[in-house]
């Protein structure tokens, strides 16, 4: 005759009879659970805004931003671009989120000030082209880009125009 329970590590079997074995122990039938924590569940932005994570075009070809979603509506991330002013003509330049938030698919973000130049973003993240997750222009980034920027004498100028950044493929 088999025994059904002989499936059983040794293992399992032994910290079982351990168990009954030893006073004043009692089985997990017998006892509740101490009480944890219970996680929060993520709020409805964490939930939608997570896949907008990725990389996306930029100005130029062979221009990127990073858009990390985080928890509670945080953005974090960078602008790679070539410079345009005289001392960094060609010269890649990274430009990371001094701030950025979404909420929902409005997005805005401002970068860090790199030889006098900083961008913010105000816009949406939507649906774009690609067909599935991960094609490339799933998501598309959709609103005005404002450049700004600051002479040697520390006059600003800014230029605002209407950008569409897609989504890169993701692999």
């Amino acid at each position: 005759m088999r025994l059904f329970f002989f499936s059983l590590s040794r293992c399992t079997l032994l910290s079982f009879a351990v168990a009954l074995s030893l006073p004043g122990t009692q089985t997990a039938a017998q006892s509740a659970p101490p009480k944890a924590e219970q996680p929060r569940a993520p709020t409805e932005d964490a939930k939608t805004a997570q896949p907008y994570s990725g990389m996306y075009s930029f100005l130029k070809e062979g221009e990127f931003l990073q858009v990390t979603v985080e928890d509670e509506g945080r953005v974090t991330g960078f602008v790679s671009r070539y410079g345009d002013g005289e001392s960094d003509k060609g010269a890649f330049l990274d430009q990371f989120f001094k701030s950025g938030r979404i909420a929902g698919s409005k997005l805005s973000f401002t970068t860090d000030t790199v030889h006098g130049v900083w961008f913010e973003f105000k816009g949406t993240v939507q649906r774009g082209d690609g067909k599935n997750p991960g094609d490339e222009a799933y998501y598309v980034l959709k609103g005005t880009l404002t450049e700004n920027s600051s002479d040697a004498n520390k006059k600003t100028s800014s230029q605002s125009r209407e950008v569409v950044f897609k989504m890169f493929p993701q692999q």
